[in-house]
């Protein structure tokens, strides 16, 4: 009998599997629903939106890869003023379609002017830097992978969270993980991996030099 195996990347698979979805609720201020958004920018804006409610409960920022970090708070930097008009009206924006964010952020979102001031108060400063401490104050460490390619991104990582730690426990790409970090809390430019070769299947095929 022959079986056949799924391919998929490693981030589609582990975003829909039950595990994400049990760990989700416990772990991360964000609803599966803005995870799972098929528009980018409209789940983007939801997840910072309840990150911006929840501030006083996040204690770690991350994504993925580096470069995601560096964009939501790029994308931050655009929208701040309409997602405090957001959280100062209990209203989320009509641009949000879709119809899992809006009912799993009008579940959370609340009419609350104080937080939307306090907010304002924060991201109107001239010089963003250290911004994630100021926005989420018990924020410990940056998750993220950050190195390899995304080592680029760490300094405006460390301009934006004021030196926090910068986390990167895994190695992956978008297909697959290939790699730990047994010291999660080196520098990135000190991490070094242990490869795993179960997690993934590979081929490796022999180049053939041609002889001019």
């Amino acid at each position: 009998m022959l079986r056949l195996l799924k391919a998929e990347s490693v981030s589609a698979s582990y975003f829909k599997s039950h595990i994400f979805r049990k760990t989700l609720s416990q772990m991360h201020t964000t609803p599966i629903e803005t995870v799972l958004c098929p528009n980018p920018k409209q789940g983007m804006y939801c997840q910072l939106l309840i990150g911006l409610v929840n501030r006083n409960q996040v204690v770690s920022i991350g994504s993925i890869f580096a470069s995601t970090v560096v964009r939501a708070i790029k994308f931050l930097e655009d929208h701040w003023k309409e997602l405090c008009f957001n959280i100062k009206t209990g209203r989320i924006s009509d641009w949000i379609t879709d119809s899992g964010c809006r009912n799993a952020v009008s579940l959370i979102l609340k009419p609350d002017p104080k937080l939307a001031e306090s907010i304002e108060n924060i991201c109107c400063s001239e010089s963003w830097e250290g911004i994630i401490k100021m926005l989420w104050p018990k924020a410990r460490l940056i998750e993220a992978i950050a190195t390899g390619s995304m080592s680029q991104y760490n300094t405006l990582i460390d301009f934006y969270s004021k030196g926090l730690p910068i986390v990167s426990a895994v190695y992956s790409w978008f297909e697959a993980f290939c790699g730990i970090n047994l010291e999660p809390l080196s520098k990135p430019s000190d991490v070094s991996y242990i490869f795993v070769p179960n997690m993934a299947y590979f081929e490796f095929i022999p180049r053939l030099c041609r002889i001019a």
